[in-house]
């Protein structure tokens, strides 16, 4: 009888420490996913600010040059695709990342190509609510470096906690699946030429 409580208290000591072991790590998980969702939500937005500030940083330049359509027209397209562009971070993976970053690399070129049109147009750079939109525009595109570091750093730190042993037994139980990350843009490796010719 004795040596039936002690079998009894020995299963129920490794049932017990199976259970803390599979609910601590699923909660941990949960909060470092969660985490993950809550870095791409600020990464969204400060790309969303950025989108906000373009109609009244084209307004301002249509004012000023007005026969520069073009440039404004692919600007506000840009735009447009930039922000219909959505990730849900449940699902991310590296193809709907790419996609994102594609359409918001089409609407930072959209805007360098604006930026040196303004340029040819002293009276617009002296403007001071140009002038105001345009450091708004700086410290946002700061805050997107900033923001997009931080989501990476959330993406790996999880991604490491998933796929180390035997916590990845868990990950495949309970469907936990690697998250993506951003990643340079192609060529940015290599350095730009620059001629003084």
């Amino acid at each position: 009888m004795k040596k039936s409580w002690i079998i009894l208290a020995g299963v129920v000591i490794v049932v017990l420490l199976i259970y803390s072991s599979v609910k601590g790590t699923y909660n941990t998980m949960v909060t470092m996913d969660e985490g993950v969702s809550a870095s791409w939500a600020q990464v969204e937005n400060v790309y969303q600010r950025r989108a906000d500030l373009i109609p009244n940083l084209v307004s301002t330049v249509k004012g000023y040059a007005a026969h520069e359509q073009e440039t404004l027209q692919a600007v506000i397209e840009a735009r447009a695709k930039a922000t219909s562009v959505n990730v849900n971070p449940e699902n991310m993976n590296m193809q709907q990342l790419q996609q994102f970053q594609e359409a918001q690399s089409g609407l930072s070129s959209a805007l360098s190509r604006l930026m040196v049109v303004v340029e040819r147009y002293p009276d617009l750079k002296a403007n001071q609510n140009f002038l105001d939109l345009q450091a708004q525009l700086e410290g946002t595109e700061n805050r997107i470096t900033v923001e997009r570091r931080k989501f990476n750093e959330s993406a790996r730190s999880f991604n490491t906690y998933i796929r180390t042993f035997p916590k990845n037994l868990y990950a495949n139980l309970f469907g936990f699946e690697k998250k993506a990350y951003f990643e340079a843009d192609q060529g940015a490796e290599k350095a730009p030429q620059v001629s003084f010719e």
